[in-house]
């Protein structure tokens, strides 16, 4: 059912451009918040005395939500109109960024992380949906502002290294989440203007499948990060990991049985489409788990300032924005299957290069695997990303891009909840960085080589 205020909008241009600004301003502030807080790790240790365990949880909370909720967030915005959910969202995302800068203990910084985390993914598909609607007599146009909405957000997340830099150097670790609150009310004054979707009645909500699914992740991630902390035999870390396991076994069988599943488990019998999930899992882990080590070694152990430290960072973002360039024109040359497989072995190269550091190396020895790790990580995941919606059913494919979203947040809380625990349990960060990237290292290659077995390619995208 819809009402009169889901009409089709005007194709105006003055609309037009606000709805592009409104979904752009909410894509980057989620983006943002995804990597900006990596860099005021030390400082947060230092200010909150808090331990790694701690700080993993300030990382994980965000994207554990994020990933676990993605796929009823697309429902919710579907039952529920897309203006409106973007609305709640980006409310919200400023209520809780602003107790996030507030907090006064680590325990209410990971709490409100974790609303920040569920009022992200309210937003993500709600943000897409409104800006589909807006440009949907115009298909052109359409892909145009699908490309801008993209590249807002990779550009949000790849400079909120330097931005946290900035801001830790002048104003302290809170600013970083005060920041969001500009932002946030930009988009609320322009998403006012913006047109409602047209709402569906007939689509439920998974919510059993819902909570299996939180409760599963947490307890994964849970039991990965406080291991080192309690220790392997500890009945939380057990427990959690039992949890995960349970939880997995009856997601399984409820997705298999109800009419409308938060994941349809058909989509895993497609070709192409299993292998394009661990190839993003693989990068992700590898990529957020490598921010989180580095921002603790360049600062706790090389002796960099959060401006020095957010300034090293600039070459993933130049890196990334060039391979994402020539990515596109790989993939339209050499197809899938070699555009995958390259930015794979790329992304690998960089950690058996930064695996060699050694004490005394300089910036010079770092700057490679900096280069490297973004520019096989631009060429993979955009060619991973048109791969997955090429092997689905265009009516399937908003869940698809649902599913490979959610996949890769949740490769980032891995990659943090892994790396940090590789870290706690070398014998000091120098050391853990060597280990975290020999993992890193055979991650990749390995799925490196299942992609070069498995993608059927018909030789161009």
């Amino acid at each position: 059912m819809s009402d009169p205020s889901s009409a089709p909008p005007r194709s105006t241009d003055g609309l037009l451009r606000v709805t592009q600004l409104a979904a752009c301003f909410g894509f980057m502030v989620v983006q943002l918040d995804i990597t900006i807080v990596n860099l005021a790790l030390p400082t947060l240790a230092n200010d909150l005395a808090t331990d790694i365990a701690d700080l993993q949880w300030v990382v994980d909370a965000y994207t554990l939500l994020f990933a676990s909720l993605l796929l009823s967030a697309g429902a919710i915005s579907d039952r529920f109109g897309a203006r409106r959910s973007f609305l709640i969202g980006l409310s919200g995302f400023l209520l809780t960024s602003t107790a996030c800068g507030l907090a006064q203990s680590v325990t209410q910084l990971v709490a409100a992380r974790a609303g920040q985390g569920l009022f992200a993914a309210l937003m993500v598909p709600s943000s897409l949906a409104v800006l589909n609607h807006a440009f949907a007599h115009d298909p052109r146009l359409r892909a145009r502002a699908m490309a801008v909405w993209t590249a807002s957000g990779a550009a949000a997340a790849a400079m909120g290294l330097l931005l946290g830099g900035v801001l830790l150097q002048t104003f302290g670790w809170r600013s970083i989440f005060f920041v969001n609150l500009p932002l946030c009310a930009l988009g609320i004054v322009l998403v006012w203007r913006v047109a409602e979707t047209p709402r569906n009645a007939d689509r439920r909500l998974d919510l059993v499948g819902q909570a299996l699914t939180i409760a599963g992740l947490g307890g994964l991630i849970g039991a990965i990060i406080e291991m080192p902390r309690l220790g392997f035999d500890h009945a939380v870390v057990l427990g959690g990991f039992g949890l995960a396991a349970l939880c997995a076994v009856a997601f399984a069988v409820v997705q298999s049985r109800i009419a409308q599943p938060m994941l349809p488990l058909g989509l895993f019998r497609l070709p192409n489409f299993s292998i394009a999930l661990w190839s993003a899992i693989a990068i992700s882990l590898a990529y957020y788990g490598l921010i989180f080590v580095m921002s603790l070694y360049l600062q706790q152990f090389a002796g960099y300032t959060p401006l020095q430290a957010g300034l090293a960072y600039v070459p993933l973002t130049l890196a990334f924005i060039a391979a994402n360039l020539l990515g596109g024109r790989l993939l339209a040359r050499h197809g899938f299957r070699v555009t995958i497989v390259s930015g794979l072995v790329l992304c690998a190269s960089g950690f058996a290069w930064l695996g060699r550091l050694g004490d005394g190396d300089s910036y010079a020895w770092i700057l490679p695997a900096f280069l490297a790790v973004p520019a096989g990580m631009g060429l993979a995941m955009p060619a991973t990303t048109t791969m997955i919606l090429a092997s689905v059913d265009r009516s399937w494919s908003g869940t698809a891009a649902a599913v490979l979203n959610a996949v890769r947040q949740t490769g980032a809380a891995l990659g943090v909840a892994l790396c940090g625990l590789l870290l706690a349990d070398a014998e000091g960060i120098d050391a853990g960085l060597r280990i975290v990237c020999i993992v890193c290292l055979t991650g990749l290659l390995l799925s490196a080589g299942l992609s070069w077995r498995y993608i059927r390619d018909g030789g161009s995208a």
